[in-house]
């Protein structure tokens, strides 16, 4: 997804469609993606550099080691600001969202990431 990579380390497959877990990393001064929400929680871990997290209007500045719960139906998304590249792990409490990666991945081919800054 240009300056955005993702990784599914376990998907609803393996673990029976109750829960998914990913990487996703972001080179520097990225952009992920527009705010959104869905209906499933997620738990975010920062795995690698620090991540620019917004819940609702809220921005937080989460450096590796920090945790964050996006409850479902909350708007989100997450940048990376650094020059520095930066990663989380996602655990999402509903397998399924790996499915919609080949659409995700077509929309980023047509509108790439822009600079965070």
């Amino acid at each position: 997804m240009g300056r955005i990579s993702s990784v599914f380390k376990a998907d609803g497959a393996e673990t029976g469609g109750t829960f998914s877990v990913s990487e996703w990393w972001l080179e520097p001064n990225t952009k992920g993606p527009p705010a959104h929400s869905h209906d499933e929680d997620h738990a975010w871990y920062v795995i690698e550099g620090t991540m620019s997290i917004q819940v609702g209007r809220r921005w937080t500045e989460a450096v590796k080691g920090a945790f964050l719960l996006i409850p479902g139906g909350a708007i989100h998304t997450f940048e990376n600001r650094t020059m520095r590249r930066a990663g989380i792990l996602s655990f999402n409490n509903d397998a399924g969202f790996e499915d919609d990666m080949p659409s995700i991945s077509k929309w980023f081919a047509k509108n790439p990431p822009e600079d965070a800054t």
